[in-house]
């Protein structure tokens, strides 16, 4: 399976997927171990991977969308190729993690819940991610970023940016706050 699911290799990823199943079938048990496959496949799980896991396990449709729906984990939504989360758990928002979350906009340019334009990035909000000693933490994809202050997050993201202004107005962004880098 490719690692995102474009309209190009969409039949390729859903003969991958079926492959994946085959040897699941008629298994109990066997849903939550292929909604994560596909999530961690294609970073999201579409309409056309519901049916066929709907169908290759012999499930209703009504539950494989139900499970998807009730875990925060997945989603049926295409994120960016960088995922990049900000926890809002109590330990992080204490310790300034909305200062953080606004410097991760200001620097990519994608608000909290959406993904830019282009698909490169995801920007989001999460609960505790069990990290609170470091706190206030963000993760970009499976790394773990923590004890942060606003400065740091224009070094951490830097190359997110192959824009230089949108560094430089994250800059002035700092230092008009008194977060001088």
């Amino acid at each position: 399976m490719s690692k995102y699911f474009d309209p190009v290799s969409r039949e390729d990823d859903l003969k991958a997927l079926k492959r994946y199943l085959q040897p699941l079938k008629g298994q109990p048990g066997m849903l939550m171990g292929a909604l994560h496959h596909v999530q961690d496949e294609l970073g999201f799980i579409p309409k056309e991977a519901q049916e066929l896991i709907a169908a290759e396990l012999s499930i209703p449709m009504t539950e494989v969308y139900g499970v998807i729906t009730f875990y925060s984990r997945f989603t049926e939504i295409p994120k960016g190729k960088k995922q990049i989360s900000v926890c809002m758990g109590t330990a992080c928002y204490v310790k300034g993690a909305v200062k953080i979350l606004q410097e991760v906009e200001t620097i990519t340019g994608v608000k909290a819940g959406t993904t830019s334009e282009d698909g490169r990035v995801s920007v989001s909000t999460t609960r505790c991610l069990g990290a609170c000693g470091m706190a206030p933490v963000l993760t970009e994809g499976t790394q773990v970023h923590g004890r942060l202050h606003p400065k740091d997050v224009i070094a951490l993201l830097d190359h997110l940016k192959e824009d230089p202004k949108a560094m430089e107005e994250a800059q002035k962004h700092l230092e008009k706050a008194g977060e001088s880098v």
